[in-house]
């Protein structure tokens, strides 16, 4: 009979994830700023935004509001290892007077009781920092501050909703200062560090035991839970970064009529004989506040039918509250349950037969066990998106819980927790019971916020070095520009660190140029060899054949001969593949290493660099070793007509598409500039008119000691243990060489000061070379999640938090942006000197850009721009990224050579 009555009450596995599913959708709805204001479940950001990590340390005070009683705790809490917290307490009552006054007479209270604590414990002379606990909705803008959304419970303070509390408790403190107690209080008006939701001090005490809490739960009174949501989904603050704790704020879920088809006419009963009918209806379903009055109800609509008690309705049956959740928790005691229920069903005067003891025992049962299935739908609801979040098939997590309802009822939470386990069975989730959440979780929150306040500092304090501001980019640009006009004097040669080295390249493509060319590139351990087909006319078009070659490390490492032979070998082989052997093609030679030109087609090698050490090339003309190699294979012969550099070839490129492109950049592995220079000012080249070329060789920008007032500890280190100390200094500040080593060093620092991995600086940390640049890349990806970014972390064994992920990823942003911004500052200099050298108010122009670095890093490329329109504002610069410098370049450079060589011919 009393299933049949109660039929609505019982809730399916099958409706309960419905119910979880409903709840997943009002938690989007909260957490989007455009649904939020119309959403029931307000999703309150706490501003909580780290779980405890056991380093901290310290006293600290605690008030906690939002009870029958206001209670003043002092914590001390120790971060020595041994994670401890010792509370002492004192509690206060909370007279009517208080509770349903005006606000300043509420907090004048709330100091009053702080002050009377301070001086029972003795604690007049000291300054803590201060958590207060307000078990109220309030909405955040950050940890220090709460505006009062509505009072709850049986508060009714006048004066107080809408405005910010802290700043109500900071006066009431601040009126102490009048007083005799000024010593005890000059301090504390500025140390209320933060305001808690006492759902979020159960997570947060939770949290100090047992570091995978990350979910609180309150089930007693009220109801409601808090759980550690990624940042990148809280649409109502700023910053996508880690992540913080959401005060979901779930009694008011159903309040705009989601849960209709699941409230019983009792439900119904009850809201309307409520404080607050209409508001707070899942509260009104699982918390204990409400249970008996349920209870109640359905007791007397089953006697008025004649189910129970021969019909027999008494006074005490007919009076709201008469049955409270003390007795329904008595009632349903697994031994003493029958005789209790008989002995308060007789306190009510309601003289029950033993048929009706079991089936109001009955009732009892399906109430709280129905409050514990929708309390367990909407907890599951909250672990499968932490799990979605994480981008896990399984996960392990704790739940932080509290309250009377879960801890005094003989059943609940053995009911609570088997349901869950059958809603989420991918998730593993251990319960841990808090110990004085509100005081101690303030006190945590506040300790929390101490840790990451000194560590902020100290961050700032590592990557202030790195920030340049404004005027030190001016002076790396006039630096920069007075090395540039250093390198082109004759008498500078030798001495000046920016070479400076004439290219011979003397025009750019016009769009005559038309024919078959081969082109060589060297420059790492793959050798390329091209075959290039460029059409002038309406229909121009550059054609591009290539075959790819490993060079073998014994050949690397060999003698200059084997090194041409092979090389000639490779190119005897792609004359045989393209079936071109018979025909003398010019040749472009991309050789991508320091060499000194004294013509288009002489280059004399400066010094091997990328592990490459064949013998006795260095002081020697590559391409006459070259001839000597294609003449020793007497296979075969080519126009040898221009020996490239890299970033000439991509000038060349873009310059082919873009007549304005005057200026080569590479930002990649390694760093260089070349730009089109006015004869006239290159001293080193005989003949004042047109122009040239000059491959600056820019990386070795600052090997004099111009720039060593902003390199840092790390750039020192990184070079110190590099192939070349105290050479290429500019290039170990800004290319991808280098980048990932200078994030390893500071890393490291940063772990030694405890500031990372726990301070545990691993193996693998200190291997050189491990953060390559492309982590670099991934890591400030701003599609990558802080999932993603402790995964790439992983990869190189290095075991982060979430924590750890945020400080990398903005120890990595310092390094790229500075990096970026010395690259934009010394691009400056150049733009600058090409606009003097024109005489123009206003110049424009095209940079012609290749290499890693800019072409996949996230960001470093507007940077780059941002940087060159600051630092030279009379350039309207354009960027054009290079398609094959090296290969189509090299091609491009030895057409243009063989129409100017023509036309000097004619």
């Amino acid at each position: 009979q009393v299933d049949r009555f109660l039929h609505q009450l019982r809730l399916p596995d099958d409706v309960l994830q419905d119910v979880a599913a409903r709840f997943q959708a009002e938690m989007l709805k909260g957490l989007a700023r455009d649904t939020n204001p119309t959403a029931a479940v307000k999703m309150l950001p706490s501003f909580v935004r780290s779980l405890p990590d056991g380093s901290e340390k310290g006293e600290f005070l605690a008030v906690d509001l939002g009870g029958s009683q206001l209670r003043a705790h002092q914590v001390r809490v120790s971060g020595d290892g041994k994670q401890s917290s010792q509370l002492e307490s004192k509690f206060y009552p909370t007279p009517k007077e208080v509770t349903q006054g005006n606000g300043a007479e509420l907090f004048d209270y709330i100091a009053d009781c702080l002050s009377d604590f301070m001086e029972t414990r003795n604690l007049k002379q000291k300054k803590l920092p201060l958590g207060f606990t307000f078990s109220f909705p309030c909405k955040q803008t950050k940890l220090d501050e709460g505006v009062l959304l509505e009072w709850t419970k049986h508060f009714r303070v006048r004066g107080v909703q809408g405005t910010d509390v802290v700043s109500s408790l900071h006066r009431a403190l601040q009126k102490h200062q009048a007083s005799p107690l000024m010593a005890i209080f000059k301090d504390i008006d500025v140390d209320v560090l933060a305001l808690v939701n006492d759902t979020v001090g159960t997570m947060m005490t939770c949290g100090y035991d047992d570091p995978r809490c990350e979910v609180g739960l309150i089930i007693g009174t009220g109801t409601n839970a808090c759980y550690m949501e990624e940042m990148r989904h809280i649409s109502l603050v700023e910053g996508d970064e880690g992540r913080m704790c959401i005060n979901t704020e779930w009694g008011a879920f159903g309040d705009d009529g989601a849960l209709e088809d699941l409230r019983t006419e009792f439900d119904r009963e009850l809201d309307l004989g409520s404080l607050n009918p209409g508001k707070q209806l899942f509260e009104k379903m699982i918390s204990s506040l409400y249970l008996g009055e349920l209870v109640r109800l359905i007791l007397l609509k089953m006697t008025k039918e004649g189910l129970l008690f021969n019909g027999k309705v008494s006074t005490a049956l007919l009076t709201k509250g008469k049955i409270e959740m003390k007795h329904v928790s008595a009632m349903e005691n697994y031994k003493e349950g029958l005789s209790n229920t008989r002995e308060i069903l007789t306190e009510l005067k309601l003289f029950p037969s033993e048929e009706d003891c079991v089936a109001v025992q009955h009732v009892c049962t399906i109430v709280s066990f129905r409050s514990a299935n929708l309390c367990a739908a909407a907890l599951a609801a909250i672990l499968t998106r932490l799990r979605d979040n994480k981008k896990l098939l399984r996960m392990r997590t704790t739940v932080g819980i509290d309250g009377g309802l879960y801890k005094t009822h003989p059943r609940y939470a053995q009911r609570l927790h088997k349901v869950l386990r059958r809603l989420v069975p991918t998730c593993d989730v251990r319960f841990v019971l808090s110990r004085s959440g509100s005081g101690r979780g303030a006190a945590t929150v506040t300790a929390v916020a101490l840790r990451l306040a000194a560590q902020r500092r100290r961050l700032d304090a590592a990557l202030a070095p790195l920030l340049l501001p404004p005027s030190t980019l001016q002076q790396v640009r006039d630096s920069m520009r007075a090395e540039l006009e250093f390198g082109l004097k004759r008498e500078a040669q030798g001495q000046a660190t920016v070479k400076m080295l004439p290219t011979y390249v003397c025009g750019m493509p016009d769009g005559t140029e038309k024919g078959k060319f081969l082109a060589l590139d060297l420059g790492g351990t793959n050798f390329r060899v091209l075959l290039v087909k460029i059409k002038s006319g309406r229909r121009r078009s550059v054609q591009m054949y290539n075959k790819i070659f490993a060079i073998p490390l014994e050949i690397m490492q060999g003698t200059g001969e084997e090194l041409f032979d092979h090389i000639v070998q490779c190119i005897a082989d792609f004359l045989d593949y393209m079936g071109i052997k018979g025909a003398r093609l010019p040749l472009g030679f991309t050789f991508s290493f320091p060499c000194r030109q004294t013509s288009i087609d002489k280059g004399t090698l400066v010094g091997w660099t990328k592990g490459f050490k064949a013998t006795d090339c260095e002081g020697e003309d590559v391409v006459d070793m070259l001839r000597e190699a294609i003449r020793r294979r007497n296979e075969f012969d080519l126009d040898i007509v221009a020996v490239v550099n890299d970033t000439v070839g991509t000038m060349m490129t873009c310059g082919y598409e873009d007549p304005n492109c005057e200026i080569g950049l590479i930002a990649g592995t390694g760093t260089n500039v070349c730009y089109m220079e006015d004869m006239k000012n290159i001293e080193t080249v005989e003949g004042n008119e047109g122009k040239m070329c000059i491959n600056t060789e820019w990386g070795a920008f600052g090997d004099n000691g111009c720039i060593d007032h902003i390199r840092t500890k790390y750039d020192r280190e990184v070079d110190e243990g590099s192939l070349n100390p105290g050479k290429q200094r500019y290039e170990k500040m800004t290319s991808g060489m280098y980048l990932g080593e200078i994030v390893r060093e500071i890393l490291i620092d940063l772990t030694k000061q405890g500031l990372l991995f726990r301070g545990h600086v691993s193996e693998s940390l200190r291997k050189r070379g491990i953060f390559e640049t492309k982590f670099l890349s991934q890591i400030e990806s701003d599609r990558l999640a802080l999932l993603q970014v402790r995964r790439v972390l992983q990869h190189l064994g290095l075991d982060s938090t979430c924590e750890d992920s945020i400080i990398v990823k903005e120890v990595c942003a310092a390094v790229s942006t500075r990096a970026a911004r010395l690259c934009g500052a010394g691009l400056a200099a150049v733009v600058e000197k090409r606009r003097q050298n024109r005489g123009v108010e206003r110049l424009q122009i095209t940079v012609g850009v290749d290499g890693t670095l800019y072409k996949l890093h996230p960001h470093f490329s507007r940077i780059l721009q941002e940087t060159v329109k600051e630092l030279a504002p009379q350039c309207d610069v354009t960027f054009m990224l290079s398609e094959d410098g090296s290969g189509k370049g090299a091609a491009l450079i030895t057409a243009v050579a063989k129409r100017l060589h023509n036309v000097g011919q004619k």
